[in-house]
């Protein structure tokens, strides 16, 4: 086999496709941020360029600007000068410091919850977790909602479990499928509790009814939402009175807590199963020492910030109305994602360069395989750096580059997406 030959015409049908996607290098500057600096490729581009960051982000998971904050900065340098930058092993071959069972003991703490276990990202947490738990419970029934993230599919998949997809976020259709399967067969639900595409929120408490009613684990994704949502930025769960009674949550300690890593929390014993049978967790090199201090002083301050948290859905609801006011279609929902339906690839594309060139305002488009076709759009979301004078010059933005027939041109798919 001529496996360039081969390699190359996957890339170029890959690119043939639309399904390419660009890395656009930035700088996010601590004390500048929304406004930073992209790094631009081509001669033009590099010549046009100013000194001084003057692009606007407005498509950061750092929902709380807390990898700006100073205190988790002052934290994370203080640790580094200590201890270096890597950990110097595996968790079991001295990869475990005081700073790793912190962090555990921080978070199990903060979910109300027995125990925790940190990972080094929430995706491997995900794929290997879930991996893990569907192999070592025999016969297992996945049944996994239609719209879950990449990780979470990975790691059923792996599992090679049967598995069976239920409608988004819909309720009788997962109980029909529940009602196909023996009640003595064991089953897992596997759903998240905000979902970063649509930014649509679950009623996780109704999905802990039908697991109890036929007796099925429950497994969520809580990513999007931990920092943002519930009492101190504990998640949907705990917002729903139900986050004790999920057999495992999954966090990120990148998002709200600005990091990056991953977690799961649960009942003792379920956590210590993962923890002794997991190769995601045991054969890797764990997470720098300083960033699971800077995550754990993270946590600290998340708790305590209502202000933040009010001040992102307020700005949230008003970029909501303002688009309403031109006519431009989102996907409409509570949450503090907010994003903007293009639908054609290309398009969004287009919409993203124009924006960031013309603009100076940066929105990645988001297209399939990442969301189904013809659904293509451009995610906003917005932090507390961003001020109201902010968003009108994003909307101004996005009047300019929609034009004057957006509203025509989707009025016909309104009864799926609303505006």
């Amino acid at each position: 086999m001529n496996y360039k030959k081969f390699i190359d015409k996957e890339i170029v049908q890959f690119k043939n496709n639309g399904f390419s996607r660009t890395f656009t290098p930035i700088y996010r500057y601590q004390n500048s941020f929304p406004f930073s600096k992209v790094q631009f490729e081509t001669k033009m581009e590099k010549e046009e360029q100013t000194p001084e960051p003057n692009t606007q982000i407005w498509c950061s998971n750092d929902y709380l600007n807390m990898s700006h904050n100073p205190e988790v900065i002052d934290e994370m340098v203080s640790v580094i000068r200590k201890v270096g930058t890597g950990s110097g092993g595996t968790r079991n071959i001295s990869g475990t410091t005081p700073y790793h069972n912190n962090l555990e003991k921080k978070l199990a703490t903060y979910h109300e919850r027995e125990k925790a276990l940190v990972f080094t990202s929430a995706y491997v947490a995900n794929q290997a977790t879930i991996s893990t738990l569907c192999k070592k419970i025999k016969d297992i029934h996945v049944f996994s909602d239609e719209l879950n993230h990449a990780c979470l599919i990975e790691g059923i998949q792996n599992s090679k479990s049967p598995y069976s997809i239920f409608k988004h976020n819909d309720l009788e259709h997962l109980e029909e499928l529940l009602k196909s399967i023996e009640i003595d067969q064991p089953k897992i639900i596997i759903f998240e509790s905000l979902y970063s595409m649509d930014g649509t929120e679950t009623k996780v408490s109704d999905y802990v009814k039908l697991a109890k009613k036929y007796n099925a684990l429950t497994y969520l994704d809580e990513v999007h939402a931990v920092g943002l949502y519930g009492k101190g930025g504990r998640g949907v769960a705990h917002k729903n009175g139900v986050s004790d009674e999920i057999d495992i949550i999954n966090g990120t300690l990148a998002k709200g807590f600005g990091q990056i890593g991953g977690y799961i929390v649960g009942d003792k014993s379920l956590i210590e199963f993962i923890r002794c049978f997991t190769p995601g967790f045991i054969f890797t090199t764990s997470m720098m020492p300083s960033i699971a201090a800077a995550a754990a002083k993270s946590i600290d301050i998340v708790e305590k910030s209502d202000r933040l948290r009010k001040d992102i859905f307020f700005k949230a609801n008003y970029l909501r109305l303002k688009l309403k006011e031109i006519n431009i279609p989102f996907i409409n929902s509570t949450s503090h994602i907010i994003p903007l339906l293009v639908y054609e690839t290309e398009r969004a594309k287009a919409y993203s360069n124009t924006l960031l060139k013309y603009h100076k305002c940066y929105v990645q488009p988001i297209f399939y395989p990442t969301v189904p076709k013809n659904s293509a759009r451009l995610r906003i979301t917005i932090t507390p750096k961003h001020s109201l004078d902010d968003i009108d010059n994003l909307v101004l933005a996005l009047k300019n580059v929609w034009g004057e027939n957006t509203k025509s041109k989707i009025s016909h798919r309104l009864n799926t997406y609303a505006i």
